[in-house]
């Protein structure tokens, strides 16, 4: 099995003071080295009469299942068989003594695996004793400082008067209706046109380049620069030429830079109405308790509040964060940064699968394994620390704190709380619940006994 690659990490000069444990045991014996603070050796070898049993009921497996021309099913000689799958009977013999062995490897020797093992071995040869070394990433043993009076930062929180009418001209702007404009208007700033268009480069059609009943708002900048300024003037039943130029940046790297003509027309002119900011307009949203213009107001600066106060939290949260950071060096183990890696991207790729095409999609994964891995491995680095900082306070999850979480995910989701709780079961995700709890405790914990500069809002 080959070794799986870390080149981030070379342990060559690193200390490898062996801790030999070393455990007799009538099937196999296991000793640990230390690689690194979060890399473990386990060198284990499996008795030559346990490799002869495992060579010999591989075989016996092989000769029921496979037909040899010239012999009876389950009767060719072992000779025969040798020959014809020698290399394949080693292979899954080594799949065999690794799985079988492994799991108890690692409890003799203490050793706490946080991800997959890489394994590193030569083939098993029938009546020899096998040998492979299993390389392991754990967790690193971290020294965590006073834990009083941290530093760290929150913007004050406040909301301008000007602040609160943007809200209530955007929220005018959605709910107003749009209607046709008169015979005889030309497009124009605020002018919504609904068309059907087919752009060329090169005078051929590309991907993504056609559409039909799209609508277009004039002055929304939603477009490829110039796209809404060749519409001005234009009117229902109208066909143009509107010539582009794709910019230096554009998503899609095979248009940037590049010169498109859209044959567009134009079916439908229409814009939107907006409504009278009076009493009636506060009313017909419909909330509980929105009767005047002066309340609806008074709910949107509510909301702009709410929402800067959770992002001067989650200042404080990464201040706080980024000092005990400060504080306590510690190698990150890289399985565990590629697991949180793979997380994010796997998220990514099925919220915009539907939404760019596959090649597309690709390249853009590619560019974020490589710009997301600072951000993948501070979000561990935090999880470490907290992990922490929960067991140094003896913070667990109780039963019912787990259960209540749960609840309030169920209502949040509109699910019933008994299917949810039986989904996180089934799933093994309960574990991860639990950890995310104690690390909430931490994380109040450590708020509680921060020192607070509080910076002006922004």
């Amino acid at each position: 099995m080959p070794p799986h690659e870390h080149p981030e990490h070379d342990h060559d000069h690193a200390h490898d003071h062996s801790h030999d444990h070393a455990h007799e045991h009538p099937a196999f014996s296991v000793s640990a080295s230390e690689r690194s603070p979060v890399r473990r050796a386990l060198a284990v070898e499996v008795e030559a009469d346990v490799v002869q049993k495992a060579f010999e009921r591989v075989y016996r497996d092989l000769a029921k299942s496979v037909r040899v021309r010239g012999f009876r099913p389950g009767k060719t000689p072992r000779a025969v068989l040798e020959r014809l799958y020698g290399a394949t009977v080693a292979e899954e013999v080594e799949r065999l003594l690794v799985n079988e062995t492994f799991p108890a490897a690692v409890e003799r020797s203490g050793v706490a695996p946080v991800v997959e093992p890489s394994i590193e071995a030569e083939p098993p040869k029938p009546g020899q004793a096998f040998r492979y070394t299993a390389e392991v990433e754990v967790k690193p043993s971290l020294a965590l400082p006073a834990l009083d009076g941290l530093p760290a930062t929150r913007p004050a929180v406040f909301v301008r008067d000007d602040e609160v009418e943007s809200e209530l001209e955007a929220l005018r702007q959605r709910r107003a209706p749009v209607e046709d404009e008169p015979e005889g208007t030309r497009a124009g700033d605020g002018s919504i046109l609904t068309l059907d268009y087919e752009g060329r480069i090169d005078g051929q059609p590309f991907e993504g380049g056609s559409a039909e009943g799209a609508t277009v708002e004039i002055g929304s900048g939603r477009l490829v620069p110039g796209f809404e300024d060749g519409l001005r003037g234009a009117q229902p039943g109208e066909r143009r030429d509107v010539t582009v130029t794709f910019p230096e940046d554009y998503a899609a790297a095979d248009l940037r830079g590049k010169p498109a003509v859209f044959a567009v027309e134009v079916k439908a002119l229409q814009r939107r109405r907006l409504p009278e900011l009076n009493d009636a307009f506060a009313k017909e949203l419909g909330e509980e308790g929105l009767d005047t213009l002066e309340a609806l107001r008074t709910r949107l600066r509510e909301a702009l509040t709410e929402r800067r106060e959770r992002g001067a939290q989650e200042t404080l949260r990464r201040t706080l964060l980024d000092a005990l950071i400060e504080r306590t060096p510690f190698e990150v183990p890289p399985g565990l940064v590629d697991r949180r890696l793979s997380q994010r991207l796997s998220t990514a790729h099925d919220q915009l699968a539907s939404m760019m095409s596959d090649e597309e999609l690709h390249a853009r994964m590619g560019e974020w394994r490589v710009a997301w891995r600072p951000e993948a491995e501070r979000e561990v680095r935090d999880a470490l620390l907290l992990e922490a900082v929960a067991a140094q306070q003896g913070f667990e999850a109780a039963d019912d704190e787990v259960q209540a979480r749960i609840d309030q995910i169920a209502r949040e989701q509109g699910i019933a709380p008994a299917r949810l709780a039986a989904l996180y079961e089934e799933r093994g995700l309960t574990p991860a619940l639990r950890v995310r709890i104690a690390e909430e405790k931490a994380l109040e914990f450590l708020t509680s006994r921060a020192k607070v500069a509080e910076t002006s809002g922004t």
